[in-house]
């Protein structure tokens, strides 16, 4: 068990005047996989909505990307209606079991186990919610018959496709480790030798279930036979866990209100909790509104100074306010304060690092304790836009490598628990984010789409990677509304992080020059791989046309 958690560690309600839609061209679709974009393309081929599009390539990417996403986890979507201008969204987020209690990452002698402990096994698996959120935005925004949207996925899992590169990589690094886990071994390391790029994978199982999804709607995931799969696959010795029939019949995405706010001519709107994606991205943009970053540009040191120290305060609120706020009190107006975020800003001097980063107090905000939880590099992106101008956002993730390690009917099962917080309790105070039956996890997820000031969506961006999201959308919506970037290039631009050392700088990008420059100015700097991954869309004079992250194999297609 040990060995596993080695190898995964090595691894990488807001609405606009109605109007009337202008001329989009005929649509774009982007995901992180190329099988996966193509199914996109072919369901707005076939007269789909955006809508229709996203949720074939979630299918997709369930079988061509498991390592990242599928109906094992869950994800949040976006949803921009092009004749009523309205933007809407749905939380398809997991929840933990009824059973669960605040004390189930600790060990017996009070204290929290390790984040390798938490993970393999039916204890770290949350109530997957991606059929339930695919079923809700298909009864709103859909077009084309709900089996429809199914057959590009079927296809894939029953005619086989080519192990990517990605695929196999993850493979390689954890399949040491799955002598513990038969039925994820058997799919992607056969005989014991992990698959290899190019190989080709059949899944059986998962077209099996599919189809019958297909055919019987989305409670023949939450039922039947198929629950009964996910249950067995979570009692397994090792590390069970207590998921129970009532848990799966009783889960609902749920229809929440986008989070928006103001960036000088922009209007950016997002998820709001259980994600901390819109209010830390939010609070980024809003302490660097004051600092002309258009003048300074993309290659001037003290832009990226400016953004670090942004990003470190933008954190530190992230860590004591966010929650699912259906269980804690979550100030979101106050972290979007305007005055509030000037007065963080007020903290950050150009010409020095300010080296200690607290959350401050933002209006409305209760007395609570801030305390870190971990959560590992995974997750998919992908955005669909139609030729009628609706916009569909969703990131999608199993959390970790592989997630859970655990399969039920060809698809992995996630490890979404883990992004609780495992301490319970600090300074004799309850931590917002610790776990709770019936809570989702805080999540770091954050699709965003950027408006301009005449009410038109103009980008659509969202990413991978665990806590680094938010700074990669943060980084993006920087590059391309204020530095001008396309959409390809503002995703691929080399991204600045932090951890307990201080400063990260992209490995293999020109933030590598900052690395002297920011050291100067008083910050603790060192270069690293930050495993990366984003997709997007914007509007041109052409009409909206999709962008995939350089760094990876995704792509994107005009239908």
């Amino acid at each position: 068990m040990i060995r596993f958690f080695l190898c995964l560690f090595a691894l990488a309600a807001v609405q606009a005047p109605a109007r009337t839609p202008t001329p989009v061209g005929t649509g774009a679709v982007s995901s992180a996989h190329p099988s996966a974009t193509e199914a996109g393309q072919e369901i707005l081929r076939q007269g789909g909505s955006a809508t229709d599009a996203a949720m074939a390539m979630m299918l997709a990417l369930t079988v061509v990307e498991p390592q990242s996403s599928g109906i094992g986890g869950g994800g949040f979507l976006l949803h921009h209606d092009a004749r009523s201008a309205k933007i809407e969204t749905i939380d398809g987020r997991e929840t933990a079991p009824a059973a669960a209690d605040p004390k189930r990452f600790l060990v017996a002698d009070g204290t929290p186990m390790s984040h390798r402990q938490a993970v393999g096994g039916g204890r770290s698996v949350g109530v997957p919610g991606n059929i339930r959120l695919m079923a809700l935005a298909h009864r709103k925004w859909g077009k084309l018959a709900w089996p429809r949207l199914f057959e590009p996925a079927i296809r894939l899992a029953e005619q086989g496709f080519p192990a990517s590169r990605t695929l196999a990589g993850a493979s390689r690094s954890l399949s040491p480790v799955w002598s513990d886990y038969p039925a994820i071994r058997a799919l992607y390391a056969p005989a014991g030798a992990p698959v290899t790029e190019g190989t080709n994978i059949r899944n059986p199982a998962l077209a099996a279930l599919l189809r019958k999804i297909a055919a019987d709607g989305p409670d023949a995931f939450y039922t039947g036979e198929n629950a009964q799969a996910i249950l067995a696959a979570v009692r397994t010795p090792g590390a069970p866990g207590d998921m129970t029939a009532a848990d799966l019949t009783g889960y609902r995405a749920k229809e929440r209100p986008p989070v928006c706010g103001t960036y000088r001519i922009w209007r950016i709107c997002g998820m709001g909790p259980p994600s901390s994606g819109a209010t830390t991205v939010l609070g980024i943009l809003g302490m660097l509104e004051r600092f002309d970053l258009k003048a300074l540009g993309p290659d001037n040191p003290q832009s990226w100074h400016l953004i670090a120290e942004a990003m470190q305060l933008a954190y530190a609120d992230r860590e004591k306010y966010l929650a699912d706020a259906d269980f804690v009190r979550v100030p979101v107006k106050g972290l979007l304060d305007k005055a509030y975020l000037r007065r963080r800003s007020g903290l950050i001097s150009p010409e020095r690092a300010l080296g200690a980063y607290v959350s401050g107090n933002p209006p409305g905000a209760p007395a609570r304790t801030p305390a870190v939880q971990a959560e590992p590099a995974g997750t998919t992106h992908f955005v669909a836009v139609d030729a009628a101008g609706n916009v569909a956002n969703m990131t999608s993730t199993v959390e970790g490598p592989f997630g859970s390690q655990l399969v039920a009917n060809g698809y992995v099962l996630n490890n979404e628990l883990t992004d609780f917080t495992s301490v319970p309790e600090r300074g004799g105070a309850p931590v917002a984010n610790r776990v709770q039956g019936g809570k989702r996890p805080l999540s770091s997820m954050s699709p965003t789409i950027v408006y301009d000031r005449s009410g038109r969506p103009v980008f659509a961006v969202g990413a991978a990677g665990g806590k680094t999201i938010i700074m990669q959308v943060a980084k993006a919506l920087i590059a391309h509304l204020d530095w001008d970037m396309n959409a390809r290039d503002s995703i691929g631009e080399g991204l600045i992080y932090f951890g307990s050392s201080g400063i990260i700088l992209e490995e293999g990008t020109k933030r590598e020059a900052l690395l002297e420059p920011l050291r100067r100015l008083g910050h603790r700097v060192t270069v690293g791989r930050l495993g990366l991954k984003a997709n997007a869309a914007e509007r041109t004079s052409i009409g909206w046309v999709g962008a995939a992250d350089p760094r990876s194999i995704g792509s994107a297609l005009q239908p």
